[in-house]
């Protein structure tokens, strides 16, 4: 089955790196309602079959390095962020609709970043949405130009959005809920909503970007995706306890950041095949005679280092993938250990993609100035590093959530052990003043419980 579905992909995106990317956002956007209603992936293969979700992403970046993230982040933003939260918080209703967006070839782009948190401020949401009893409809709203959404990728192609706002039930807050809405009809904006190009960017032109704000929205009582919270009779209602409707819209954070990892790993695989493939044809000079350029010692060196470290990585990415697609299937929530196992995949991915890349830029002379060689496309791992969850965020969360973990029950060994205990110290005098001072130490105590992470996952009976 798999072989099949990896055909199938194939055939149905083959003409994406022959199309390129210089091509208008809205030719893109064409491309993607093609693949969307013609396509062999369905927007409910995320719960039903998440090998092929996650499959097709690894497939579309075998082209990243001729065409870069557009499209790419494009079809993430379809499938994972607009489809997946849809999903992931909608009722029956409203998860059947899919269905009928997938064969219109709708649009949707997921509207959460605001202008003043941005990839180093964390989640913040202030957007609001406020029920208003006597409508029966809530009314959406952009209170100030820091509550727009931002960067919102498809942004100005969209037909459908979901927004991420903060609920407002009889002037109490309700903390950040998921609306269905329609932000365009027949290619125009609805009444009351704005967006405007982000500009242009050094890579990923063919992706829109947009700022979007709202200015007194009405929407009807259904846009609420109300699987978990909802309005009955005019009262707020959780209708399961022990789940925030926070963690569950933050699911497709951690589907997200397993893609995006795993696209920088099939991204350096394919500039390293694509590079060493010119090196064994590249002839040099030597005394003896002409030398293919691969077996100059630190260039044939980096070739086995890589190796070696993508496949670590890949390792860790593998187990990932199969957790994340057990949850999925049995609609659970990830544990603790998973969501780090994420984070720390997605840390490890971006970081080291980008240091391998760059030496085997400087190993390659002129070639790695050349235009087609992929080396050009080397921001889309940038693009990556600030996407869903920035490196130094989710390493700042890695040792806050150790020490937290840590200052209950000290445990570990060796240089970790210490570590907390000597920033634990530290903050128990200084406070926030000394979490900056001594940020150097924050950072260490994450790589070292990255390099536990990933020697506990990638030994042959691991098993989170």
């Amino acid at each position: 089955m798999s072989a099949e579905f990896a055909k199938a992909f194939r055939d149905h995106t083959a003409d994406i790196p022959v199309v390129g990317s210089g091509i208008h956002y809205s030719a893109s956007a064409d491309r993607l309602r093609k693949l969307v209603k013609e396509g062999p992936l369905n927007l409910t293969d995320l719960r039903n079959e998440p090998e092929k979700f996650f499959m097709s992403h690894r497939l579309l970046s075998e082209y990243a390095t001729q065409v870069g993230p557009g499209f790419g982040i494009r079809f993430t933003v379809q499938f994972n962020l607009f489809a997946g939260t849809i999903l992931g918080l909608g009722n029956d209703k409203q998860v059947a609709a899919l269905k009928d967006i997938q064969a219109n070839g709708q649009l949707g782009c997921f509207c959460l970043t605001e202008k003043l948190a941005g990839v180093n401020s964390g989640l913040v949401v202030n957007t609001t949405c406020s029920w208003d009893e006597n409508r029966q409809m809530y009314l959406l709203d952009t209170p100030d130009a820091g509550a727009s959404k931002n960067w919102i990728s498809q942004g100005l192609t969209a037909d459908l959005a979901v927004v991420v706002a903060n609920l407002i039930i009889k002037g109490k807050p309700r903390g950040p809920h998921a609306f269905l809405m329609k932000i365009r009809q027949n290619g125009q904006l609805v009444s009351g909503v704005q967006a405007e190009d982000m500009g242009d960017k050094t890579i990923g032109n063919d992706l829109d970007n947009a700022c979007i704000s709202f200015s007194k929205v009405w929407l009807p009582k259904e846009s609420l995706l109300d699987r978990y919270a909802g309005i009955d009779d005019g009262e707020y209602v959780q209708r399961k306890a022990g789940i925030n409707n926070m963690d569950m819209i933050g699911q497709r954070l951690y589907t997200g950041r397993t893609v995006i990892a795993a696209s920088t790993l099939v991204f350096a695989r394919t500039l390293y095949k694509t590079a060493q493939d010119y090196a064994d044809n590249k002839k040099c000079w030597s005394p003896h005679g002409s030398v293919p350029l691969s077996s100059i010692p630190q260039l044939a060196h980096l070739y086995v280092q890589a190796d070696k470290e993508l496949s670590k990585v890949e390792a860790l990415r593998d187990v990932a993938e199969a957790r994340l697609c057990e949850c999925l299937r049995t609609d659970t929530i990830p544990d603790v250990r998973l969501v780090e196992t994420v984070a720390v995949l997605k840390v490890k991915a971006i970081e080291t993609t980008i240091d391998l890349c760059f030496k085997l830029k400087q190993e390659l002379g002129s070639y790695a100035l050349m235009g087609g060689t992929g080396f050009e496309k080397m921001d889309y791992l940038q693009c990556c590093k600030f996407a869903e969850g920035d490196s130094r965020i989710l390493m700042q969360k890695m040792t806050r959530d150790r020490l937290q973990a840590f200052s209950k029950k000290p445990t570990g060994e060796g240089k970790e052990a210490e570590a907390c205990m000597k920033l634990g110290m530290l903050l128990k005098s200084g406070g926030q003043k000394a979490w900056n001072d001594n940020f150097e130490l924050v950072y260490g105590v994450a790589n070292l419980v990255m390099d536990r992470v990933m020697a506990e996952a990638t030994t042959p009976q691991a098993r989170l």
